[in-house]
């Protein structure tokens, strides 16, 4: 068994190839070639924490995978990661558990390259500038997904912290300087998504973290945070603004994100408003932007198939590069 650390990993294996994961991932996903049952959530209330469990098989690939990842938001005021995660690889063939690896970067890169994902196909070409509301143990990834697929010249972040913000912005700007972006930490949401033609939102918040009638025509939103149905970090007047909505998986958007199920709920949005799941667009069953004029909205929860992927691809190349420590 082969045990991978987050420094192994980030040896070996870059955010473009994390994007080139999950747009597999969303292909196998949308072809129904992935069993992922919807994951498991046990709530921890008395530590604000939840505990979740998400199994995905890819007969395809002869490989099963179980991330155990648990959301703890009050972490990150304790200087540790506030989603603490293993990803355990299986033989599909066997049965028998080909690695573990850390979790918590598996799912940071994972999921900052769903934001990636959805940007690099829906993004305007000539997008320059983008906003990140939200410095917790994700935004790292999120931003440099921003950075992987357009050349941008700065970013914008904002979050409730002001001391966090800026020494994330300053850690960023030395971690991420080659691919020649600014980052600036601003004082308000308005301040961040000002003419920002890309914004990340990722938070726990159970209230609008940015104003919709700020965003400006053509910009392209993706909405992480929101994994339970009573959080809500997006601003629901910019779905009755966009022009297309998509998701990773419909199924599990609506069987969490309050993002979603208000506005359906308070009567705001209809599913008739809904473009339909990334994986579709990446495989030309429904169509992506057609203007540089449209608003399109992206909210993601995450589905076991991307972390599947991600983590067998990280396998393969740590395989070859012979990193990580062989337990036997």
């Amino acid at each position: 068994m082969l045990l991978l650390t987050r420094s192994d990993i980030e040896k070996i294996f870059t955010m473009k190839d994390a994007i080139e994961a999950d747009k597999q991932a969303f292909s196998l996903f949308s072809q129904g070639r992935s069993e992922v049952p919807i994951r498991t959530q046990i709530p921890a209330p008395k530590a604000n924490g939840t505990f979740l469990f998400m199994p995905s098989y890819v007969p395809d690939m002869d490989v099963a995978a179980l991330k155990v990842v648990n959301i703890f938001p009050g972490n990150i005021d304790k200087g540790i990661p506030s989603s603490p995660a293993q990803v355990l690889l299986i033989d599909g063939n066997t049965g028998v558990v080909s690695a573990v690896l850390d979790g918590t970067y598996v799912t940071q890169l994972r999921t900052g390259a769903a934001s990636g994902t959805a940007f690099d196909l829906l993004a305007t070409r000539e997008a320059k500038i983008g906003a990140l509301i939200g410095t917790g143990g994700q935004a790292a990834t999120q931003l440099e997904a921003m950075l992987a697929v357009r050349n941008l010249s700065e970013v914008r972040v904002y979050d409730l912290n002001a001391e966090r913000t800026k020494n994330f912005a300053e850690n960023m700007n030395e971690k991420l300087s080659s691919y020649g972006a600014k980052i600036y930490a601003v004082a308000s949401s308005d301040d961040a998504v000002d003419n920002a033609d890309m914004i990340v939102t990722v938070t726990p918040s159970s209230k609008p973290v940015f104003d919709a009638t700020k965003v400006k025509k053509g910009a392209t939103l993706s909405c992480v945070g929101a994994y339970q149905h009573h959080m809500q970090e997006m601003d629901p007047v910019i779905l009755t603004r966009a022009s297309k909505i998509y998701f990773d998986s419909k199924e599990a958007v609506l069987s969490e994100s309050g993002d979603i199920l208000i506005p359906l709920e308070e009567g705001l949005i209809t599913e008739d408003d809904f473009t339909g799941d990334i994986g579709d667009l990446i495989l030309g069953k429904i169509i992506g932007r057609e203007s540089d004029d449209e608003i399109i909205v992206f909210e993601t929860v995450g589905i076991g198939t991307q972390d599947l992927v991600t983590a067998k691809y990280i396998y393969d190349k740590a395989i070859a590069a012979g990193a990580g420590y062989t337990w036997e």
